[in-house]
């Protein structure tokens, strides 16, 4: 009988991973991987052998488990579904399914392959393929964002700069609170590009033309003249990170498209969410930990010391993908093409390998960033640009879809859990 929860366990009784394996009905190898997802936390168990787990942690992911089997999340609009059961939402965009994902209803990652950046987003957006688009931006939004971010500090991470420069252009755009379909969809089209321009570019001439992964390279890469293969890979790194699903950044997203705010409000949404390390900047994290291994010459010791410090490994395992990651997949497809990118290659190929020892997991998306930006000679937080920039058609295809859905149904009910009241005023 799985419909009763269990009593409550003492929270400060420590498990060991059998025992943990146990009350979550997985088999111990499971138990490690859901620690480095980041879904549990362990401790090494006195005397140095095996781990322990927080007893209260463990049945706490044990609910979730039960109530994520038992289909508690509704099918309807947002909010609706069974109590406790997960926020669903509706959506005709992204579908993922068998370790695959689908961009309505058409294969992302041969969407990707045979098209541009630029072209996967208006089929996003309009369900419409339309060869050669190409984005442009007006020459006065580009010179506010620019004036903006040349106003942060240095040290500004991309982010910062990224949302700087929406609300720049924000106040660039009388029309920005005309939500009709026509007016996002010329928004999107604007926006990305002067986003791309309004950053600072690395040892280049500013490269406002063309198609958005070579402007994009110049704003990341020290290395003029790339080759086609790397600005094919870039492009291709773009295309793929478009959409996926409800994450949370996209979460935010649809929150403020519900309300009914404009789209340059939506995307800095977006944006501020992205920072996270388990979200848009995993890949800095990847690519340090790549850059490690490269020095090194091998990845045991730089695992071991991830690991030391309670660390999980960047760039392994996803909770949609059972299997291997498609975008991972694909994109490393690409860089295999590129002769410079071989030592980076088989650096990622060692953490696999050496983690796999232990904990059966594949790479994820960051891991082949990061092999992308660390063989192109980018600073570790370009892939956390990449991310953005390519997500931002993503966040606009959400919030043209929100628009059409009533307004603020994003609005869950909370589970009140404090003191009953009423209670005395405080003293």
């Amino acid at each position: 009988m799985r419909d009763q929860e269990p009593a409550p366990m003492d929270a400060e009784r420590r498990l060991s991973t059998k025992e943990a394996a146990e009350l979550l009905g997985v088999k111990p190898e499971t138990v490690y991987a859901y620690v480095s997802r980041g879904q549990l936390s362990s401790r090494r168990a006195s005397g140095g052998r095996g781990s322990t787990f927080d007893a209260g942690e463990v049945e706490a992911l044990a609910r979730r488990n039960r109530r994520d089997g038992s289909g508690g999340s509704g099918s309807g609009s947002a909010g609706s579904g069974s109590s406790g059961g997960e926020l669903s939402v509706r959506t005709r965009l992204t579908l993922i399914e068998s370790d695959r994902y689908f961009f309505r209803g058409v294969d992302a990652v041969d969407l990707a392959t045979r098209h541009t950046y630029e072209e996967v987003a208006e089929w996003l957006w309009t369900g419409r393929m339309l060869p050669g688009s190409t984005f442009t931006a007006p020459a006065g939004f580009v010179s506010v964002a620019r004036r903006a971010v040349e106003a942060l500090p240095e040290h500004a991470a991309p982010a910062d700069l990224l949302r700087v420069a929406t609300v720049a252009a924000a106040t660039a755009d009388p029309l920005r609170f005309d939500l009709s379909e026509d007016a996002v969809l010329g928004t999107a089209r604007t926006l990305i590009p002067t986003l791309v321009s309004a950053l600072p570019p690395r040892g280049h001439d500013r490269r406002d033309e063309g198609p958005m992964a070579h402007r994009l390279w110049t704003r990341l890469s020290m290395r003029k003249d790339p080759d086609e293969a790397s600005l094919r890979a870039l492009d291709a790194a773009l295309a793929l990170l478009v959409d996926h699903d409800l994450a949370a950044s996209t979460l935010a997203v649809r929150v403020a498209a519900s309300a009914r705010a404009h789209p340059y409000a939506a995307v800095s949404a977006g944006l501020g969410v992205i920072e996270g390390p388990l979200h848009g900047a995993a890949s800095g994290l990847a690519h340090r930990l790549l850059q490690d291994v490269l020095e090194q010459g091998d990845a045991a010791p730089v695992i071991a010391d991830e690991l030391r410090a309670g660390r999980r490994v960047p760039g392994l395992g996803h909770r949609l993908y059972p299997g291997e990651d498609p975008r991972a997949r694909a994109l490393f497809a690409h860089l295999e093409r590129i002769p410079r990118a071989e030592p980076a290659l088989l650096a990622a190929r060692d953490i696999v390998e050496t983690t796999a020892r232990h904990v059966p997991l594949h790479a994820n998306v960051d891991l082949a960033l990061a092999v992308l930006t660390v063989s192109s000679g980018m600073a570790p937080t370009a892939g956390e640009t990449i991310f953005a920039v390519a997500r931002t058609a993503g966040w606009i295809a959400h919030a043209l879809e929100e628009y059409g859905e009533r307004p603020l149904r994003m609005r869950p009910s909370g589970l009140y859990a404090g003191p009953r009241p009423p209670q005395p005023l405080p003293e």
